[in-house]
This record gives C-alpha cells, sequence and structure tokens, in this order.
C-alpha cells in the first residue's frame, strides 16, 4: 500500500475509534457528545472555519442521537410527548444559531467555546449527583404531568412546568447549533434539576430532543453550503459514533455518576483553558 494511501486509512481508523469512544460516552450521559467532539475538532484542525466545524460536530451529534434514540426507545424510557415539545421549540433556537455562526471569527468562536466548556464544567462540579431514589422538585408550578413505562416494568410518574421546558429548550437549541456542542450537556441537568425529571428519563428523552434538534442545524448548514466539505469527516467519525452509541445505551443503568461526571467537569475546563488562552 502507498502511502497516501496507508495514510488516509490510518486516519479514516482514528476518525471512527474518536467517533466510538465519543457515541458510547455521549449517550451513555444522555449527552450526545458534541460538547467533547467541538474542542476537539477545534484543536485538530485549526484552520477550519466556525460553520464547518460546527457542521462536522453537528452532523456526528445528529447519527449518535438518532442511533441511542432507538436503543432508549426500545427501552421504553423515552418521554415521547415531551420530547415533541422540546424539539419543536428548540428549531427557532436552532435555526438562529446556525445562522450567526457565519458571522463569527475563528477567534470570537474558540473563545466563546472556551468559555462555554468552562460554564459547564463548573456546572457539573458544583451540581450535586442526584440519587434515583431521592423526590425529585421542579421549579415553577409544575402542572404537566407525566406518566412512563419502561419495558422492564419500572414506572416513573412526575410533573414540571412545560413553560420553563419550552424555554430551556429553545436556549439549548441556539447554543447547539451556535458552537456544535449538541446541546445535550445542558439539557439533562436542565431537565433533572429544573423540571424533576427521572435521571434516566431525562438521559433518554434529551437524546430524542436532540437528534431532531441537531437535524434542524445540519440541514440549515446543507442549505448554506457548510455541510458537503465536511461530509468526509462526519461519515467516519459518525460510523464509530453510531456503534457507540448502541454500546453507551446497554450500559446506562451501570454507569456510576459521580466519577465519571468529575473527570469530565475537568477534562472539559483544560480543554476551555486551552482554547481560552491559545491567542
Amino acid at each position: 500500500m502507498d502511502p497516501p494511501a496507508l495514510h488516509l486509512l490510518l486516519q479514516g481508523a482514528g476518525l471512527f475509534a474518536l467517533g466510538l469512544a465519543i457515541g458510547a460516552f455521549g449517550t451513555l450521559i444522555g449527552a450526545g457528545g458534541g460538547f467533547l467532539l467541538a474542542p476537539i475538532l477545534v484543536l485538530i484542525d485549526p484552520h477550519a472555519t466556525p460553520a464547518i466545524l460546527t457542521a462536522t460536530s453537528l452532523g456526528v451529534v445528529c447519527l449518535n442521537a438518532t442511533s441511542g434514540s432507538i436503543a432508549y426507545g426500545r427501552m421504553g424510557r423515552i418521554d415521547a410527548r415531551s420530547a415533541i415539545t422540546f424539539a419543536l421549540a428548540s428549531v427557532p433556537g436552532s435555526v438562529l444559531g446556525a445562522w450567526t455562526v457565519h458571522r463569527l471569527d475563528r477567534h470570537t468562536y474558540d473563545m466563546l467555546l472556551g468559555g462555554s466548556l468552562l460554564a459547564i464544567a463548573a456546572f457539573l462540579l458544583w451540581r450535586r449527583v442526584r440519587s434515583p431514589h431521592e423526590p425529585l422538585h421542579a421549579w415553577g408550578r409544575p402542572t404537566t404531568r407525566r406518566v412512563v413505562i419502561e419495558s422492564d416494568g419500572t414506572r416513573h410518574e412526575y410533573a414540571y412546568d412545560m413553560r420553563i421546558g419550552i424555554a430551556v429548550s429553545v436556549g439549548v437549541g441556539f447554543l447547539s447549533s451556535l458552537l456544535g456542542i449538541g446541546g445535550g450537556i445542558l439539557h439533562v441537568p436542565a431537565m433533572v434539576n429544573l423540571l424533576g425529571f427521572p435521571v434516566h428519563i431525562a438521559t433518554a428523552t434529551s437524546h430524542a430532543v436532540l437528534a431532531a434538534m441537531t437535524l434542524v442545524g445540519v440541514l440549515v448548514h446543507a442549505f448554506d453550503g457548510s455541510l458537503a466539505p465536511a461530509l468526509p469527516r462526519i461519515a467516519a467519525i459518525g460510523l464509530g459514533a453510531v456503534i457507540g452509541a448502541q454500546l453507551g445505551a446497554r450500559f446506562s443503568g451501570r454507569m456510576s455518576g459521580p466519577a465519571i461526571m468529575s473527570s469530565l467537569a475537568l477534562a472539559l475546563a483544560l480543554v476551555g483553558l486551552r482554547l481560552l488562552f491559545a491567542h
């Protein structure tokens, strides 16, 4: 095999492995993996435009979230009515975010992404990991009631304020498309801590919302021409992410939350600092 072909093969294998890891971990915590992929893309491709970076990340997250949603759907963990409502609410924010990213230069994009990663890391370190057996208390006026029964018979009953859920989804949709971070890393904590969703239902439902949310961003990037240059990388990473998502969903019930989230927060903080002080 000639050297250029070998280089392409090794590069493809590396991107596939990256997608596998991100897909598994992103689905495990219901975040889609974009919050990890976006800064990695920034570091490995310093000359790409913000639009191409976000198009790549959103394309992979869309594939990952769709695969994970199928797995979670089989488990009966998705609150379908809430997922549809939140997904529709995220559409205006997703369109606006995908449009706004074209107005950012690379320096501004890196600063926004770095600051966002530090904020997410601080939040993850600050918030107490909630026990699934502890009563949940939703903010606002929790008049929207839901009952979800998993395929194994586990029953979940909870209520939340629909107005807060819609407002959160609009904001998450904007940040998702603007930075290419997917949005699940923001949506899951908000659903658990603000809306009172059970952790496993929030993880699965957020994944379904994420699939629709990122699809909107991908379509906007396809229309404006920034998706086409990203397709080869999306295909390599996305294939790994689809397989990884199935693995992540399968092991989601066995996750040890505190250690993983603390390690994740530390990694995000380091990458955020790297982006902020690299200029």
